[in-house]
């Protein structure tokens, strides 16, 4: 979408400016009309088939089904323990090793595990190659678990999507 809206934002702009400005005849309008209208309805979509759109839509579709269902369970895992009157949190910072690469990746993914209760992204390694993550996981929880769970969860589907 964003590609699609300044080209024909631009489109419509130059025949306004050429139906205001030049003395032309409605036939010669009309056919610019015409012309740059279906030229904005087909560029969008070569450049969707391109760019493998419907590829990548249903991958899209499980990362946002995948991060609800991950947002529910952690939020119900707190509450539980916040209800409770023994605690099972055992905080912990655990250092993640990346494959995403691009800033964006990256910070997607630090986002993704920050809006998750009981994770917070903390920092990038100098190096980028670890974002280290404060955890509150619980007895039954590994750090190592935890790990996994990212990297086989947030991690894996945002890069399926992103490259």
């Amino acid at each position: 979408m964003i590609y699609i809206v300044p080209h024909i934002a631009i489109s419509v702009i130059l025949a306004l400016f050429l139906i205001d400005y030049l003395d032309w005849e409605a036939t010669a309008i009309r056919l610019f009309l015409v012309t740059f209208f279906l030229y904005s309805l087909l560029w969008p979509v070569s450049w969707l088939i391109n760019k493998r759109y419907f590829h990548k839509l249903p991958k899209l579709m499980n990362l946002i089904v995948y991060f609800i269902y991950e947002l529910i369970l952690a939020n119900i895992r707190v509450a539980y323990d916040v209800i409770t009157p023994t605690t099972l949190m055992r905080p912990c910072i655990v250092a993640l090793p990346l494959e995403a690469k691009t800033d964006l990746e990256i910070t997607i993914l630090a986002n993704m595990i920050s809006l998750t209760p009981g994770t917070l992204s903390l920092d990038l390694s100098e190096d980028r190659k670890y974002l280290f993550v404060h955890a509150i996981y619980f007895k039954k929880i590994t750090p190592e678990k935890i790990k996994y769970d990212l990297k086989n969860g947030f991690e894996k589907r945002l890069l399926e999507v992103m490259r």
